[in-house]
């Protein structure tokens, strides 16, 4: 990230209603303007938290990211550049039922209108632009998506400083703090199970995400460094389950086995493989990447890849 620059996240909020696709847009007081909804990263957030916080605030739904759909740019009065990153976000019923928004200092009102009519609403260009991305995924007919993330367990002891089995080593307090950091960004994605190699320092990484989301985490040795190690891991189980399930999943593991696990998505969804495959799979110790399919034809391949470091 620029240290000069602004950063912002929010989304394309979309529902249906009487089957027709309907977007979320904001009339701001202030600015008397329609926009989307976003808003600035708080000190220690991470892009995707803020988006979801910001959408909270400012529309009362609580929502869960699917896919992003743009990174907006543009000069401020004060020169600096702000720089906007978008997801696409479902609001669900639920969601919406228990929604306590009422107009105020900031938001004068909420609509949820056509994406057509929200283009020839929109006061901004870079906001038309967002719209037509998200109209774009629409088209390709894979609104409706889930994410399968691969995360690379937290800082954890040296090789040369531990004297027991590779697979009880700990992590370090760097590490305890990173994986802390984790849940928070992997809350953002809706993670509904959680599954990690049995070795301690995978499970310690997710065990803050199990805290918050109230899950167990369910642990094999198919995607272990041990069983990878021995040529006895057994990836594409564990990758196929989650594909067949199409609920956001997390799999925590290691280096050299994430590249398989990136591999396996590929080909579990019929997807073409080239370099972005490592590159989604060269994570350092505590980051992830979300991989987006879709819900209802997850065999027509990955829709979109993103991958978060830690900020520890």
């Amino acid at each position: 990230m620029s240290e000069t620059a602004v950063y912002a996240a929010g989304g394309v909020l979309w529902r249906l209603i009487d089957g027709k696709l309907k977007v979320l847009v904001i009339h701001r007081t202030q600015y008397a303007d329609v926009t989307l909804p976003k808003g600035k990263v708080d000190p220690g957030e991470t892009l995707a938290e803020t988006a979801v916080r910001e959408i909270v605030e400012e529309t009362g739904i609580a929502v869960h990211l699917g896919v992003p759909v743009g990174v907006s740019r543009y000069k401020l009065p004060n020169t600096r550049t702000k720089i906007v990153h978008y997801w696409a976000a479902h609001a669900t019923d639920d969601a919406i039922r228990v929604s306590r928004f009422v107009p105020n200092k900031e938001i004068a009102a909420i609509e949820w209108i056509s994406p057509k009519k929200a283009r020839s609403r929109m006061s901004y260009p870079v906001d038309v632009e967002i719209i037509d991305n998200f109209l774009q995924l629409v088209d390709d007919g894979v609104l409706q998506t889930f994410a399968v993330i691969a995360l690379r367990h937290a800082k954890a002891a040296g090789r040369d400083e531990w004297s027991g089995e590779d697979a009880l080593r700990p992590l370090t307090a760097r590490g305890a703090k990173q994986a802390a950091a984790a849940a928070g960004p992997l809350q953002a994605f809706g993670v509904r199970k959680i599954i990690s190699s049995d070795a301690v320092r995978c499970v310690a990484t997710v065990a803050p995400l199990a805290a918050a989301l109230g899950h167990k985490v369910h642990r094999t040795a198919a995607v272990s460094q041990d069983a990878w190690d021995e040529g006895t891991s057994d990836v594409r189980t564990v990758v196929g389950q989650r594909v067949r399930a199409g609920k956001s999943a997390v799999v925590c593991s290691h280096g050299p086995v994430l590249p398989e696990i990136m591999r396996e998505l590929a080909l579990a969804t019929g997807t073409m493989q080239g370099s972005y495959l490592g590159e989604a799979a060269a994570l350092p110790v505590g980051a992830f990447s979300v991989v987006h399919l879709s819900a209802t034809n997850p065999g027509s391949g990955i829709i979109a890849i993103e991958t978060h470091e830690p900020k520890v």
